[in-house]
């Protein structure tokens, strides 16, 4: 494969910052559209009539819960309490387990086509490189390695000294590659572990479960302005995110959506509609 700093360098880039927008296709912008907008884009990304994307997008109080996660044996009393918290809860259209998203928590999609070769491996380093070149006026301790104690765990956990503050996952559609990343900025990153962990405690209770489920220590996890001693915000980073793909030498395409992605995204939005439909109830 090409070297990472090859992969966002000198190249058309389309940038979309969705972080604010009501609506994506006259549909509400909530994380059910994310997740299929992700994969129309990745779709026509594949088909190389659209060029890579970068793909900006914020969701306040909702709980994203990979596949295992809706095989919690007390699911409905963990989803009552995600209500009564004021949360929307969203099953994602791939593995992982739960996140906590708010207004402070910033999520970016890389979108590739799939003919550069990436491996698995690959995508999630591409992104772990990039956002060391994010944060390299900051510091140069980020690392990636499972945080044990987190909430969605795995190998490529953001962290500095061992207090995650990222997390890295991937969505492969036909030709296209989506890596994801939410980035905790700001906020209490100890309380939105609390209430992961809660939603464990609750929808778990004692059950022995095929599926391991993890034992989430909210002292594990941090936002990027509590590990920097910094005061940024969202819209900051997104700026900086920005900058940076412009400094590795790329064109910034015009933030404009295709038709074609429309009827992908309508296509996508129905199954995730009905992926959904055993959690509808318990979103206020």
């Amino acid at each position: 494969m090409k070297n990472n700093n090859q992969l966002i360098s000198k190249s058309t880039i389309r940038f979309i910052d969705h972080s604010n927008d009501k609506l994506i296709f006259n549909v509400p912008n909530n994380a059910l559209a994310s997740f299929a907008i992700d994969d129309a884009i990745a779709t026509t990304v594949g088909e190389k009539v659209a060029p890579v994307t970068v793909r900006i997008w914020v969701h306040d109080q909702t709980i994203v819960l990979g596949i295992p996660d809706s095989r919690l044996p007390y699911l409905e009393r963990g989803l009552q309490y995600i209500n009564d918290k004021g949360y929307h809860a969203v099953i994602r259209n791939s593995g992982g387990l739960a996140v906590l998203l708010d207004k402070n928590v910033l999520n970016m999609s890389l979108i590739l086509p799939g003919d550069h070769h990436l491996s698995i491996h690959d995508g999630y380093h591409l992104m772990y490189y990039f956002i060391q070149e994010l944060f390299k006026e900051d510091t140069n301790e980020i690392k990636a390695y499972e945080i044990k104690g987190s909430y969605c765990p795995g190998d490529y956990d953001l962290s500095i000294n061992g207090t995650k503050f990222a997390g890295i996952s991937q969505r492969r559609v036909r030709q296209g590659i989506a890596v994801q990343i939410y980035i905790d900025i700001a906020g209490s990153s100890f309380a939105r572990a609390s209430i992961v962990k809660d939603f464990y405690r609750i929808s778990k209770q004692d059950e022995v479960t095929k599926h391991h489920y993890p034992e989430i220590n909210p002292s594990v996890m941090g936002s990027i302005n509590e590990l920097f001693h910094k005061n940024y915000t969202v819209e900051q980073i997104t700026s900086r995110i920005e900058q940076l793909f412009i400094d590795k030498g790329n064109e910034l395409a015009p933030n404009r959506l295709l038709q074609h992605e429309q009827e992908i995204f309508n296509k996508r939005l129905e199954q995730m509609w009905k992926r959904n439909e055993k959690i509808a109830a318990f979103n206020p």
